[in-house]
């Protein structure tokens, strides 16, 4: 890490960023380029978490190399200043780099898949979800649900914490309170 001095080291803080946080980019290796997916996610035990078709770029590439990559950022606001090379931004952000391989047992694939129910639709069910849905959903192109786990081998947090006195806001004007 170039900034040593943004580096969060709160593992408290990380954990709750991780698990609050809503999308996330996974990082997959490609030939020609990069290959970088936004989806959602959950941050359970230690790791990362999600789902999807068991076909398709993203899943034919993390077959092929299961070395990958996962970031999550926010902005908290941008910072003004009187010069304009100081004006900044507010943010936390937090890579995984990593090994990822598809669950193959259906009850852990049916707890994590639950879990991304509790995080993105809390209360929406009145039930669990039952492992022969998880078993037996396909997409609307009729490819099987698969379910993700990436082990983290490194992870670095960066924060800039917003100062309150210089959040932009609209309107405002350089020199003006």
């Amino acid at each position: 890490m170039r900034k040593k001095a943004l580096e969060c080291k709160d593992t408290d803080k990380i954990n709750q960023f991780l698990t609050d946080s809503e999308i996330g980019f996974l990082g997959v290796a490609d030939e020609e380029y990069p290959y970088v997916v936004p989806l959602n996610y959950i941050w359970h035990k230690e790791r990362i978490y999600f789902h999807g078709a068991n076909a398709g770029k993203k899943a034919e590439l993390m077959r092929a190399n299961s070395k990958v990559s996962f970031t999550v950022c926010e902005e908290l606001g941008i910072m003004t200043s009187p010069v304009p090379a100081h004006t900044s931004t507010a943010y936390m952000s937090v890579m995984i780099f990593g090994q990822v391989k598809q669950i193959a047992d259906w009850d852990e694939a049916t707890e994590v898949m639950q879990k991304l129910l509790d995080k993105y639709v809390p209360g929406y069910f009145d039930r669990p979800l039952a492992r022969s849905h998880v078993e037996k959903y396909r997409s609307k192109l009729g490819s099987p649900t698969a379910v993700y786990c990436l082990t983290p081998d490194v992870l670095t947090a960066k924060e800039s914490p917003l100062e309150s006195d210089r959040k932009f806001e609209v309107g405002m004007k350089a020199g003006k309170k």
